[in-house]
This record gives structure tokens, C-alpha cells and sequence, in this order.
């Protein structure tokens, strides 16, 4: 199983919208795919229309207890794709957990509880926390949308720092699975320039694949749907299954 944190600590990024319809694309090609909603927010649970009173077991509780985690992968509309839901006492975790054994290790620990998947991706709050720590030290790649706006490259060093930390300390095998440029607007110059200055300066971790801004994207979650599900043939539902064909024929490449 390739575990995949999807992190960016600047919010408004087209995270969660990322996971949600990467999964959503990766699931449709005939993987096994699971995805872990660690956001307090609880977004990506809302984006696969999972209502608040049937997320529990969720990933707050599996992160007290692994042995929790078996239950808690909940079937969603799209075939082979289950999701761990999110809820707002999550939020809670980070104090919680401060100064507990093995604190960064707890969903690595629940997450080999969960059923066989091809691909699992945590979808991680908008910030440096310890559920974000949490989710560096079980995964092996990091996937980081990053928007082709002014601001795209502030904070992605700190990301990269953060990664390099953990990869010496607790994760020797988590690697950056790439940057996914989103909310590119062609129409927009200042679009096309910041994302030739990020693959300038990242090369070929950055996908080809750039996501639009698309207001179908935007819609999708309030009808409780991925993009895919919603409307396939929109420009974000395109990109986002081209996405998964490129990210499939990389992992095909370095087998």
C-alpha cells in the first residue's frame, strides 16, 4: 500500500479538494483506495456526503485507540474507495497528545489496522501540527498542492524543512511524491509565470498535470459528491483523472 500524506500548511490551496478527487480518479481506474480524513474540519468526510452523526469510529478515536481502526474505514458511493471520517473533536488531539507515548506514531499504528489498499491518502490540516507530524511519519510520499498564485512558494520551504526533519528522525522512507499545481487560470499571465518559476525551482517533482480553477470543483462538496461523480466532463474532473494517469505511470516507471 503506498501511504501518501496530502499537506500544505497554507490553507485555500485546493487540499482537500486534491484528495477527494484524486482518490475519487485513482478508484475509478480499478485501485483499492482509502482515504484518511485528518482535518478537524472535517471536509473531505463532507465532500464524500458522510452526515456528522455516522463518523465515529473516526480518525480522532483511531488515534486513541488503533485497535479502532478496523471499523472505521466507511464505504462511500464510489466503488473500492473508503473513507475514515473526521470530527470537530479532533481538534482536541493536539493537546492531547502532547507528551503522550509514541505521539507522532499513533496512526502509523492504526493505519496497519485498516483493510488492504493499493493507494492510502491522509488528507491533513492546514498547518505544521502534530496530526500533520503524524501523518509524515506513516506515510511514504507527500503529495503538496500548491496554487499558481503570488504567494504559491511562501511557505513550501518550511514544508520541504519540516519533511527533510522527519525523513531524519522518525521516517527514513517518506519522500516528496510531488507538487501538484492548482487553481491555475490560463487566462491569468501571473498564473503561467508563477508556475514556470515552481517547476524551475522544483523540476520534475512537480506533476505535469496543472488542476484549473473550476467552479464545478467548487459545487461538488455542497451536493456531498466528488467532482468525478458530480460532473466527469468538467475541465477539474479532466485534469484530476489525467492526474491519476500520470501519477500511475510514475509509480509504473520506478517498479
Amino acid at each position: 500500500m503506498r501511504t501518501i500524506a496530502v499537506a500544505n500548511q497554507k490553507g485555500g490551496v485546493g487540499k482537500t479538494t486534491t484528495a477527494v478527487n484524486l482518490a475519487t480518479a485513482l478508484a475509478a481506474s480499478g485501485k483499492r483506495v482509502i482515504l484518511v480524513d485528518l482535518d478537524p474540519q472535517g471536509n473531505a468526510s463532507t465532500g464524500f456526503g458522510i452526515p456528522r452523526d455516522r463518523r465515529s469510529p473516526s480518525s480522532y478515536e483511531i488515534l486513541h485507540d488503533p485497535l479502532l481502526a478496523g471499523r472505521a474505514a466507511q464505504e462511500t458511493l464510489v466503488p473500492g474507495l473508503l473513507v475514515v471520517p473526521a470530527v470537530e473533536g479532533l481538534a482536541g488531539a493536539e493537546v492531547e497528545l502532547f507528551g503522550a507515548p509514541n505521539a507522532a506514531g499513533r496512526l502509523q499504528a492504526a493505519i496497519a489496522r485498516l483493510p488492504a489498499a493499493d493507494y492510502l491518502f491522509i488528507d491533513c490540516p492546514p498547518s505544521l501540527s502534530m496530526l500533520t507530524l503524524n501523518a509524515l511519519v506513516a506515510a511514504q510520499g507527500v503529495l503538496i498542492p500548491l496554487q499558481t498564485e503570488f504567494y504559491a512558494m511562501e511557505g513550501l520551504s518550511q514544508l520541504l524543512k519540516t519533511v527533510e526533519q522527519v525523513r531524519a528522525r522518525q521516517n527514513p522512507s517518506l519522500d516528496i511524491e510531488g507538487v501538484v499545481l492548482t487553481m491555475h487560470d490560463r487566462r491569468n499571465r501571473l498564473s503561467d509565470l508563477v508556475a514556470a518559476d515552481v517547476r524551475a525551482a522544483l523540476g520534475a517533482r512537480v506533476f505535469e498535470t496543472m488542476i484549473p480553477r473550476n467552479v464545478r470543483l467548487s459545487e461538488a462538496p455542497s451536493h456531498g459528491v466528488p467532482a468525478l461523480l458530480y460532473d466527469i466532463r468538467c475541465p477539474g474532473s479532466e485534469a484530476y483523472m489525467a492526474l491519476a494517469r500520470e501519477m500511475l505511470g510514475t509509480a509504473a516507471k520506478a517498479a
